[in-house]
């Protein structure tokens, strides 16, 4: 069997998620990956047979989206080339992760496609969403990507089509410990606001992965480190809490580890305002994005705030097995490929 999957290179969750569940892809056959984007800080450890500048999604320095550098950043002619010239067709299946240029090849091919992640849930209203829905947020949340069925992942099972997160095996084989520092990932940030934020919190020591440091060094109770995923990794384990946006991979490591979370939803980024309403409704402590950030909120956490343990160990089969039910049973995938092949 062969595999066509797409991963979008804009942020490091969707690499680490495909870092993840290629070795129980490549069960099923052979994978090749298409990255696309260029916005990532993380490695992609995998079998890129295809690569794309894409269409990634930019940031502004107040953490929006940046739509104007969006929209201009490839000739639409060139872009075109590139989607024709996916060979989508010559697989028998295709699984996207959040990839608009794998689902224009698919739709102008008329190949069927699984697309599989954490925005794919949003294509079900049961999905939290904040109190003000955004129209540009929900456009862009449900139409980047189309596909013949979606898989979404999510902290709690919302729908039946979605199932809980992808977590690397360094965090669920990893044994957590308290060394009473605060984690904290907020890369959208300047570090010069974080160093007057949290140093107003002078009795409790903070690590800050920055991707503007390329050095570890400290600052009073702050020790500011570039990112990087071994040594976040072991800040996060053996943490007292963290502090970081209102994503999906890092608040859902979290919680697998069991560890109390401060999240700061990203002003601007609508999957942050719905990531945020779901994180709220499990108890964990959201700040309002539209009030100014103080070190009392953070002294207020330090000292209410509570933990929440989570077991994300059966997602990956949970999920694939779905993956597996979609594209064997007849009349699920009706208009698949000829050639369609039950997964082993």
């Amino acid at each position: 069997m062969k595999i066509f999957y797409a991963v979008q290179a804009t942020g490091n969750g969707h690499i680490s998620r495909a870092i993840t569940l290629l070795p129980h892809l490549q069960k099923w056959g052979e994978v090749d990956c298409f990255l696309s984007g260029n916005n990532s800080h993380l490695e992609a450890n995998l079998p890129v047979k295809f690569r794309s500048k894409g269409i990634s999604l930019y940031y502004n320095n107040a953490g929006g989206l940046d739509y104007s550098k969006i929209a201009f950043q490839r000739n639409p002619v060139g872009l075109l080339k590139e989607v024709m010239a996916l060979p989508v067709e010559k697989y028998d299946l295709v699984l996207n992760d959040f990839d608009c240029l794998t689902s224009l090849a698919c739709s102008l091919k008329n190949v069927p496609s699984i697309h599989f992640g954490h925005q794919a849930s949003f294509q079900y209203a049961e999905t939290p969403r904040p109190v003000f829905k955004s129209w540009h947020g929900e456009l862009l949340l449900k139409k980047y990507v189309q596909a013949s069925h979606h898989i979404g992942l999510h902290f709690e099972k919302y729908h039946t089509a979605v199932f809980g997160a992808i977590i690397k095996k360094e965090i669920l084989d990893a044994t957590p410990t308290n060394h009473g520092h605060i984690t904290v990932y907020l890369p959208a940030l300047h570090d010069r606001f974080l160093q007057i934020l949290l140093g107003g919190v002078p009795r409790q020591k903070f690590e800050v992965f920055s991707k503007a440091v390329k050095n570890t060094f400290s600052e009073k109770n702050i020790t500011f480190k570039p990112i990087d995923q071994e040594s976040f990794n072991t800040s996060l384990i053996s943490c007292a809490g963290i502090i970081c946006g209102a994503g999906f991979e890092t608040p859902a490591e979290a919680m697998q580890l069991g560890k109390k979370i401060l999240a700061m939803p990203i002003w601007g980024q609508y999957e942050q305002y719905c990531n945020a309403a779901a994180l709220k409704n499990m108890g964990i402590t959201v700040l309002d994005p539209y009030q100014p950030m103080e070190s009392a909120m953070i002294e207020n956490w330090l000292n209410q705030g509570k933990a929440l343990q989570k077991d994300y160990r059966l997602s990956i089969e949970q999920s694939l097995g779905r993956m597996q039910e979609i594209w064997s049973t007849p009349n699920k995938m009706d208009l698949i490929l000829p050639r369609r092949i039950a997964l082993q």
